[in-house]
């Protein structure tokens, strides 16, 4: 392994592409694993071109995790990989699998057969907790899974607790509630309703189809969550944290919020819709991160109001330039 070198799986993810800048601004050497496919989707780290290199590997290949971790040298390996999508872990539970869970195992047998020394980052998250035992949720709070994702994180989350133990491997799991921005993945709700409430206020679209809008989340701001995960990997004995902001809100909350910076009426566009609720549903989810901010000196700052008014304002910049639509245009709704 070589000091100041970083290998940052999912690289091309919200996480990814925040902890890659990261990581350059701390004078590292940055490389990247990415999935080989007919198209590529770099979106993300299209700015950081040429700062950082990139490797075609896979978490279903054991030989290409072994190929990327000796080309690339690192002494710091941060696995952001993984189907993060909670509803299609439903429809594809066992592919999930795959990459959620066997997929850490096969990064951490990469990284005990090519040098044990690497210090490992696993992306757990607080969907483990899912039907939740107490509030709020702190490290040794026990895990009920309510998902094929969550099971299978749950399992990425063990089986690096498992490697730490038994292979001396200095391997720390980062428990992150919900983070967000304006590199979220439209598919996540934050990102859906920052877009659709954009595309509604230009006159776009006339409508937002949710599912439960009263399940509550402790939702942070994605680029200070990834310097917690730098954070962990430099203590000098590894542990497990849990990184939240330690204020929850509802999905109906951040609408409204999204709705009133446009200054429209959500009544007027939000839908319910039956097939978008989990068939079984995490209701509520709050962080404990007193270890993070005792032991890492970490704490969020960024509101959630001041986070959903950041995505709504992205997408709409992103709206007027694809469609040459601008706010208060004649035609838009906005303040109608």
């Amino acid at each position: 392994m070589r000091a100041g070198c970083a290998l940052v799986t999912g690289v091309t993810g919200q996480d990814g592409s925040y902890l890659a800048e990261l990581l350059l601004e701390k004078g590292y050497e940055v490389h990247g694993m990415v999935r080989r496919s007919s198209t590529e989707n770099h979106e993300r780290i299209a700015h950081l071109r040429g700062r950082i290199e990139l490797h075609h590997a896979d978490l279903l290949d054991q030989g290409s995790l072994v190929d990327c971790l000796r080309k690339s040298e690192p002494a710091e390996v941060y696995n952001l990989a993984a189907q993060s999508f909670v509803p299609t872990s439903w429809v594809q539970p066992n592919l999930t699998g795959e990459f959620t869970a066997l997929g850490v195992t096969r990064l951490l047998e990469a990284v005990r057969m090519v040098d044990p020394a690497i210090r490992f980052y696993q992306a757990s998250s607080s969907e483990m907790f899912g039907q939740v035992v107490e509030v709020p949720q702190k490290e040794s709070t026990p895990f009920y899974p309510r998902s094929p994702y969550a099971v299978a994180k749950l399992y990425g989350h063990w089986i690096t607790v498992n490697y730490r133990e038994s292979y001396g491997i200095h391997a720390v799991s980062g428990i992150l509630f919900n983070h967000e921005s304006p590199r979220r993945g439209r598919e996540f709700v934050t990102r859906k309703i920052s877009e659709t409430v954009a595309r509604i206020a230009l006159g776009l679209e006339d409508e937002l189809q949710l599912g439960n809008v009263e399940s509550k989340r402790d939702w942070g701001y994605a680029r200070e969550y990834v310097d917690a995960m730098w954070r962990m990997l430099q203590g000098d004995q590894p542990r497990d944290y849990v990184i939240g902001t330690g204020v929850q809100h509802s999905v109906r909350e951040c609408f409204e919020i999204a709705f009133d910076h446009v200054g429209l009426d959500p009544a007027d566009f939000v839908r319910s819709d039956a097939a978008l609720v989990r068939p079984a549903e995490v209701d509520t989810l709050l962080a404990d991160s007193t270890r993070a901010k005792e032991e890492l000196g970490w704490v969020a700052e960024t509101s959630f109001r001041d986070l959903v008014i950041m995505m709504l304002e992205s997408d709409l910049e992103a709206q007027e330039r694809i469609s040459g639509v601008r706010r208060g245009a004649a035609g838009t709704r906005v303040g109608a």
